[in-house]
């Protein structure tokens, strides 16, 4: 079991582009004071935008008017070390989980368009989680990087 730091780090920010980079510029900030290692860092900060860029796409006018709420915490184990982000919107209720997951194409011919930022927050976050309360859609991305 891993223990999380007391404080969380948290930002409110708009449904738009512009926000995306402030919420990347606020998450590195927040893992260089917690001494999260590059790689997990550069996981995370994919996540994120993924994310981010979903919401605003797809969310539909909910998510466009009301701010999303972000979350950071992280903490350490006997063998490990994690963090996460906690993403926090009022758009159209969307279970990332409930979608399966896509074989890869064996070639471009064979690529269909959109889902791929799905697949890449699949794959670049060590695990996922989704709730719906209140209205709001709440999906908590982390990774796992070994103590040295």
């Amino acid at each position: 079991m891993l223990s999380v730091l007391p404080r969380a780090d948290e930002l409110t920010i708009g449904a738009d582009g512009a926000e995306v980079r402030r919420a990347s510029e606020w998450l590195v900030a927040a893992c260089r004071r917690r001494e999260v290692p590059q790689a997990p860092v550069g996981r995370l900060e994919l996540c994120l935008n993924e994310v981010l860029a979903n919401i605003i796409a797809h969310g539909g006018r909910p998510a466009r008017a009301a701010p999303i709420r972000l979350r950071f915490e992280s903490g350490a184990g006997q063998d490990c070390s994690e963090a996460s982000v906690t993403v926090s919107d009022a758009g159209k209720a969307f279970n990332p989980l409930s979608v399966p997951a896509q074989a890869s194409p064996a070639s471009l011919a064979e690529a269909a368009p959109g889902g791929l930022g799905l697949r890449v927050i699949r794959r670049c976050s060590d695990w996922l989680r989704y709730s719906h309360e209140e209205g709001r859609n709440h999906l908590t991305f982390g990774v796992r990087w070994d103590r040295p």
